[in-house]
């Protein structure tokens, strides 16, 4: 399994088994959303730095590092008997899955023969855009089966072997090189960076736990949130060099509206692996392997239409493609609502629209955002784009537990169907007005005939 599969299906695994992983640690399930957040936020945060460490301090040793800090991650989230103690173990287990990912792929790359250089590309580049499609949705069917047959612990512990296996073929096969000539890393714009995507995601994960109380926890975390954006912002204009993202990536228009949808529009679409399953089991009483289940046609929508994706972007193009189908996503995620009333094969139907308006969505956004790079621009570009499409994973979890949580409370008589069906609606309006982001986006060719 390529890292980059992996790393999507870890991050989304423990969705189905929420509300069994609750029950043991004696809390809500709707409080279980930090169990997610800190793993992908964990992720995000590390990805600007790993390319960096993976230079200065060797393939091999930051690769077994990770290799390590992943399995005592993993063991540490199956001991644990608290949610606080679930929550720190899932830090570390993101710290080490950060590293995998990049670090396996430039080790590919790096060490291929030069005529074999196209075919390595080929291994390491499938997995990079099938991982975050795929992942999170077969994370969740993958998730419930282990809770059937065992355990939610499982779902942890099936990573140990993997990672020693991982880890003695890296101390024999992996070479060390390291570069001494790096230029210095840009420590204050890294600083900056994390303060905002972690002020920001923990304000959001603790409005949630709160149930859309505004303590001063949650404006604190906002607040430095803010801070730490504002302040990259400033550094970034007036960074000389060494920047950990320039800001003439955005100079190029598809990139430019590429990341922002990655952003905005993920934060809406990202919350299905998270709130169906428990959607399915706290509404539908479905069990932990039944909700994982039906999780599945959401993955055959996202196969079956690859075939006519690629016709349809070269007939219509991007921006035709993503202005409609955008508008389609947020429609898809509204239809929750229907759940209630729709029996189980209706249901299976429309997660296969459901599936395949996502993957068009997704796979159409990534190839907006790389294909106009220039190449020296191109690592920087993926590496912006890999940790904005986490960091809007963390929102989206983050920010969908918020909203079912405070429409819970709204009236003595709201129930936690009624407080779902908000949540799918406002999450569905939201995906649909971003659209507004390719609406402003105007092809190569068409801004060409204009001018």
């Amino acid at each position: 399994m390529g890292d980059d599969v992996k790393q999507a299906l870890d991050s989304t695994i423990v969705n189905t088994a929420l509300p069994s992983m609750a029950q043991s640690l004696g809390t809500s399930p709707l409080r279980m959303q930090s169990v997610v957040v800190a793993y992908v936020l964990s992720v995000a945060v590390l990805i600007p730095a790993s390319g960096w460490l993976a230079d200065r301090v060797g393939l091999r040793r930051i690769f077994a590092l990770a290799m390590l800090v992943f399995a005592a991650g993993s063991l540490a989230c199956a001991m644990a008997n608290s949610l606080e103690m679930l929550v720190v173990a899932r830090v570390i287990q993101g710290l080490g899955g950060a590293l995998l990912m990049p670090v396996g792929r430039l080790a590919v790359l790096r060490y291929s023969p030069t005529g074999q250089f196209l075919a390595a590309m080929s291994f390491v580049t499938v997995p990079g855009l099938i991982g975050p499609l795929i992942g999170p949705l077969i994370g969740p069917a993958l998730g419930g089966w282990l809770v059937h047959v065992a355990s939610w612990h499982w779902i942890f512990l099936i990573n140990l072997p993997i990672a020693l296996i991982g880890w003695i073929a890296t101390l024999r096969i992996m070479p060390n090189d390291h570069q001494t000539d790096l230029p210095p890393f840009d420590l204050w714009g890294y600083v900056y960076l994390v303060l905002a995507m972690v002020g920001i995601s923990l304000a959001l994960d603790r409005l949630a736990m709160t149930g859309g109380q505004l303590s001063n926890a949650v404006l604190g975390w906002l607040v430095a949130g803010i801070v730490g954006l504002l302040a990259y912002l400033w550094h970034a204009r007036h960074g000389l060099s060494g920047l950990l993202f320039h800001p003439s990536l955005f100079a190029v228009a598809g990139f430019r509206a590429g990341i922002l949808g990655n952003l905005l529009v993920r934060i809406g679409g990202s919350t299905a692996p998270f709130i169906l399953p428990l959607y399915l089991q706290l509404v539908g009483k479905l069990s932990a392997l039944d909700a994982g289940l039906m999780m599945i046609p959401l993955t055959i929508g996202s196969i079956l239409v690859k075939k006519i994706l690629p016709p349809l972007v070269a007939r219509f193009g991007y921006a035709a493609v993503l202005r409609g189908n955008t508008v389609l996503m947020g429609l898809g995620m509204m239809s929750g609502v229907l759940m209630s009333a729709l029996p189980q094969w209706s249901i299976a139907i429309l997660f296969v629209l459901i599936g395949s308006i996502n993957s068009v969505q997704f796979v159409s956004m990534n190839a907006l955002t790389l294909k106009d790079l220039p190449p020296q621009a191109a690592s920087s570009g993926n590496s912006l784009m890999s940790m904005t499409m986490m960091l809007a994973m963390s929102l989206g979890v983050a920010l969908a537990s918020v909203m079912v949580n405070v429409f819970g409370q709204i009236g003595k008589n709201q129930s936690l169907e009624q407080a779902f069906d908000l949540t799918f609606s406002c999450i569905g309006l939201w995906v649909m007005a971003s659209s507004w982001i390719f609406w402003r986006y105007r092809e190569p060719e068409d801004v060409a005939k204009a001018t």
